[in-house]
């Protein structure tokens, strides 16, 4: 009996040793937790890839710089844009930040922090089209990003009506390959977004002198996780004091596009 009770205390030894281990693994795992973040990687000059087919871009830098303040890790996670909530209330991504526009409809859905970039969706045509303002849209193909602010700046627009056919796309650059192999007469997209391209196609677009609809770009955060939206929120006001943003900014714009 003496020796079963000593193997006894041996094995609940053991056990606790092993507990404790367990326990101290779960919270390093927990303390180099990473942030996974979906985006469109095809949303340049917020996210894109590059020529080495390495993932950058403002959003891209502005969240790495807001993980380093967080002390945590960052992984930047592809999706169908699409689906974005669908991807964040799974929790599949942790959030959304990539040119995501604050909405009311937006905001039944996810938590947003602060907006942190002022935008704008526009019309862009071909440099040689005789279209100039938004009432020349009439009868015209215009194309789109689908389940994008693009969709609902359009959907609030009376010109909606009147346009012959609206064609979407998953994604900006689908759209603009269309627009210029001529099968677009127009398409509708983030002012950010079709100014980067015009940079590198100087001759290709242009810009209608009228926009659709003023906007503001937030990270998004899952429903109930206030946790963690508060501490996104405080990095991102610390590197607006301490000029983070402002140097990103100047770097992907060449201005300090940064709200205050």
């Amino acid at each position: 009996m003496k020796r079963f009770a000593t193997m006894i205390l041996a094995l609940a030894a053991v056990f606790s040793v092993l507990t404790a281990c367990s326990n101290s693994a779960s919270s390093d795992t927990k303390n180099d937790k990473s942030l996974i973040i979906g985006i469109d990687d095809k949303f340049a000059p917020m996210g894109f890839r590059d020529e080495d087919n390495k993932i950058v871009g403002f959003d891209i830098d502005l969240a790495k710089a807001a993980a380093k303040k967080m002390d945590v890790k960052v992984t930047f996670q592809p999706i169908d844009w699409k689906t974005k909530e669908s991807e964040l209330s799974s929790g599949r991504i942790d959030l959304i930040w990539n040119g995501y526009t604050i909405t009311d409809e937006r905001k039944n859905k996810v938590l947003f922090t602060k907006p942190y970039l002022r935008n704008a969706q526009v019309v862009v045509t071909r440099k040689d089209s005789k279209l100039t303002k938004l009432a020349d849209l009439e009868g015209k193909v215009v194309g789109l990003q689908s389940l994008s602010s693009a969709s609902d700046a359009l959907d609030a627009n009376p010109i909606k009506s009147k346009i012959k056919t609206i064609t979407e796309f998953k994604d900006n650059v689908l759209a603009l390959n269309d627009l210029k192999s001529g099968r677009l007469d127009a398409v509708v997209i983030d002012d950010v977004v079709i100014n980067y391209y015009m940079t590198k196609e100087k001759d290709t677009f242009t810009i209608l002198d009228e926009s659709l609809a003023p906007e503001e770009y937030g990270v998004g955060v899952k429903k109930g996780n206030e946790e963690l939206l508060t501490k996104l929120q405080k990095a991102l006001d610390e590197m607006t004091e301490d000029g983070t943003a402002a140097e990103i900014s100047n770097k992907w714009f060449g201005e300090d596009k940064v709200l205050k």
